[in-house]
């Protein structure tokens, strides 16, 4: 049969059967295709469908609470948000970023690019940003199935995000960065094991800028590497150099990360730890010194900067104490530290002009002004929380003896869970400053050795201790007399 003799078979054939039913099929069909290709986009030519739109028709709807303009009632407002965003919703950081780049003209009061980019940052390394929610493949002609626009407006969105984070960093000196960088550390320690995991994914070269999987579709697009017709160093130029560059790629702070998560009693992170190992040469020879940088490691903050923009709202500290350590420590601050020390923090802080020696002896305005520098609601009544962040204010802004209450604090683990290497930081601060008591302390710590915290030093612990009893403290005194008496017989039974 010849291929003009084939061609009219078969239109005799299709128009033989063709009639109302066919026709509605064929209908049907194209109106699926076309609604497919025009919703979803053509995925293998790099076309995204949401490029093709508005941004306000591709963005995820937000809630009224969050969107509407909270003019009179702005730090209320912004407090709810950061209460959210440091347990992880994805959309209240993306909203942060948004109020505090000024996005809409009610908010530029309270305009902040640091910020901004803090919580841009948080939101492209929240997993709740990328995870799908429905896996179907929508390519082809017969395979498509319906989606939830829920993946795709994520997607938009932390597109969105990459391009502000990039031209944020991108006007921002090197020391800005690093606070950005620093801000997105402290908040992600708050979160136990699952933020060390996703520090140990930003720092990991085998995940994408902000840590979620290498080949997602943003990822590639802020490396550069989604512009399949460009050479190398055009599609480095197409990519987000700033952005990509906030967190280094190393893989001894990867694996510190994951060890962090480990400490905190996570299995998962456990299996984790052993996946990093096992998943590039040499990584398993890192335990070897990195448990030593675990023990030493402290966040880059004692709590987040209560700095504030020109609006005088501060940044407020949304984490809470976590687990029953966190809880428990947050009790023995009623019974087991004399508030005596928090009187002397809020003297210093320039609260009160004299040294409150108990919770009642404090004014109501007196609590409010703290509660206001801190950034929390105005409750008239010091929580044992607030008390703790007199004494970490204090010694953040240099007082002493603030920040030898802190080491004890930590040591002992009253107000917060017993840490060495914090106690050892803030003992070392003091006796930066002259302190006799933290010389001692320091003294001891070398004495008996802290493994990780300060290794055994008996030279380094005479020469503390002497240096302490020389400052006028009484038990160094009395323990070099001791030692001196001791020398001076020795010498005469010679």
């Amino acid at each position: 049969m010849g291929e003009g003799e084939a061609n009219k078979t078969g239109r005799g054939r299709f128009e033989r059967s063709r009639g109302p039913v066919a026709i509605a099929a064929v209908a049907a069909v194209l109106a699926l295709t076309a609604f497919g290709m025009a919703s979803c986009g053509d995925r293998s030519s790099g076309v995204r469908f949401w490029q093709r739109a508005d941004a306000a028709s591709n963005a995820c709807p937000r809630p009224a609470s969050l969107t509407g303009s909270e003019f009179n009632a702005q730090e209320t407002g912004l407090r709810a948000l950061r209460r959210a965003a440091f347990r992880g919703d994805f959309f209240a950081q993306l909203e942060l970023g948004s109020r505090y780049a000024a996005v809409r003209a009610t908010d530029k009061n309270i305009e902040d690019p640091i910020e901004s980019a803090t919580w841009y940052a948080m939101a492209l390394a929240n997993d709740e940003g990328y995870a799908p929610i429905n896996r179907v493949d929508r390519g082809g002609f017969g395979g498509w199935r319906p989606l939830s626009k829920y993946d795709d407006c994520r997607a938009f969105e932390r597109h969105m995000a990459y391009q502000r984070l990039d031209r944020q960093l991108g006007q921002m000196t090197r020391q800005e960065q690093e606070a950005v960088r620093d801000r997105v550390i402290y908040v992600l320690s708050t979160q136990d094991a699952e933020g060390f995991r996703t520090l140990a994914r930003l720092h990991d070269g085998l995940y994408g800028p902000f840590g979620e999987p290498e080949d997602n579709r943003e990822a590639r697009e802020a490396w550069g590497r989604d512009e399949g017709g460009l050479n190398r160093a055009d599609r480095r130029r197409r990519g987000y150099q700033a952005a990509t560059s906030l967190f280094p790629r190393n893989d001894v702070d990867a694996y510190l990360y994951n060890y962090l998560a480990v400490q905190t009693g996570d299995v998962g992170a456990y299996v984790m730890m052993k996946d990093f190992e096992k998943s590039a040469p040499r990584r398993d020879q890192y335990s070897r010194f990195v448990e030593a940088k675990a023990r030493q490691w402290t966040p880059p903050f004692e709590f987040y900067p209560n700095e504030a923009p020109g609006s005088g709202v501060p940044f407020s500290d949304e984490s809470r104490p976590r687990g029953d350590a966190y809880e428990y420590a947050l009790t023995r601050m009623g019974g087991e530290l004399p508030f005596l020390h928090v009187g002397r923090a809020l003297r210093y802080l320039g609260i009160t002009e004299t040294v409150a020696q108990r919770p009642e002896d404090l004014s109501k305005r007196q609590i409010e002004t703290l509660e206001a520098m801190l950034g929390h609601p105005m409750e008239s009544r010091l929580s044992y929380l607030e008390r703790v962040r007199a004494i970490q204010l204090a010694s953040i802004n240099g007082s002493s003896e603030a920040q030898l209450v802190l080491a004890v604090m930590y040591a002992e683990g009253i107000g917060l869970p017993a840490d060495y290497a914090r106690a050892f930081k803030w003992f070392e601060e003091a006796a930066r400053q002259g302190s006799p008591e933290a010389k001692f302390a320091m003294s001891s710590y070398f004495a008996l050795g802290v493994s990780g915290v300060a290794d055994q030093d008996k030279a380094q612990a005479v020469a503390l201790r002497i240096d302490s009893a020389l400052s006028g403290f009484g038990p160094s005194a009395a323990r070099l007399q001791a030692v001196l008496a001791q020398v001076s017989r020795s010498q005469q039974r010679r």
